[in-house]
């Protein structure tokens, strides 16, 4: 294939990934809607606790017992989650594509940046899916997706191309993609974050905040030291390029920003025993940081690491 070919079915693959996305999404909302209600572990201490992920297992006693969801709506469960597989194939496939039209990482750009980014959090969905049962994340995962991809395609589109020199480096495979790992499981972590805050007492569709809580816990620990390295790798790809490891860049500094915040979350979990609200609250400024970092810095500040190539 030619390279305007390949670019081309890197762009219809993203389109078709929008589409599987909010198709999975929708199968998941109806198994979240009509499926078996989970009970708040604070208006249950006398039973068994829940596994960590685990969403309709009957944890009340015969006065606060569910009805057993409709077949029907647990089918609609497993097609969303065979389509969110077929999905990230195609976005895998776009990423791919994509590279092999510009014959370098694809990811080099906003638009690449964004894609990389959506892929990395269906990513860390699907693979915390094969250990837990975590599908009551797949609605809000599988939202952010389709919205990150439709936000990428509409205003952060930028044609297959040669990228600056500075980017022509095998550290942007290493960095890059550090980064990108990162950023996916801390988005999967935040939408934990965010269902645990609208999360209420008492019989509810989605599981405890025990649970929810968890989860995002479990991923920002796995998330905390990729970051880590990728704040290392950025600091000696600085000084190969601009013969200086820091150079107070806004990238730069609100990487560190982003780091310090969610240090500061693992941290008042260890050492203050923070739990529930006031840490979950952390670790959503945490996530802003990172947000802004990703998107905002490139678009709105500038600087070295600008290349977003957005007017």
């Amino acid at each position: 294939m030619s390279a305007e070919t390949l670019a081309e079915l890197s762009d219809q693959l993203v389109l078709g990934s929008v589409l599987l996305y909010v198709a999975s999404m929708l199968g998941f909302a109806l198994e979240l809607a009509y499926g078996r209600a989970a009970v708040s572990q604070s208006k249950a201490k006398a039973r068994q606790p829940v596994p960590v992920g685990a969403v309709g297992l009957d944890v009340s006693g015969p006065d606060d017992a569910a009805p057993q969801p409709p077949a029907w709506a647990v089918r609609a469960g497993t097609f969303a989650l065979a389509l969110g597989w077929v999905g990230w194939a195609a976005t895998l496939g776009a990423i791919v594509t994509r590279g092999l039209a510009v014959s370098r990482w694809p990811w080099g750009n906003m638009y690449e940046f964004v894609v990389a980014i959506c892929f990395a959090a269906v990513t860390a969905f699907l693979a915390t899916q094969l250990r837990n049962s975590v599908r009551f994340l797949g609605p809000f995962v599988m939202v952010t997706a389709a919205l990150g991809l439709g936000f990428a395609v509409k205003f952060l589109y930028t044609a297959a191309g040669p990228v600056v020199p500075a980017l022509n480096s095998y550290w942007i495979a290493i960095h890059v993609s550090a980064a990108i790992l990162a950023s996916g499981l801390f988005i999967l972590a935040g939408v934990a974050g965010v269902l645990y805050l609208v999360r209420r007492e008492g019989l509810s569709r989605l599981p405890t905040r025990e649970q929810l809580e968890a989860v995002a816990h479990r991923a920002i620990v796995l998330a905390f030291p990729v970051w880590t390295f990728a704040v290392i790798a950025g600091a000696l790809w600085a000084d190969k390029a601009w013969g200086r490891y820091w150079g107070w860049d806004p990238k730069e500094v609100w990487s560190f920003i982003t780091w310090v915040a969610y240090a500061a979350y693992l941290h008042a979990r260890v050492t203050a025993g923070w739990r529930g609200k006031a840490a979950t609250a952390v670790q959503l400024v945490a996530l802003g940081c990172l947000l802004f970092n990703l998107i905002g810095v490139n678009i709105f500040l500038g600087g070295l690491h600008s290349y977003a190539d957005v007017n």
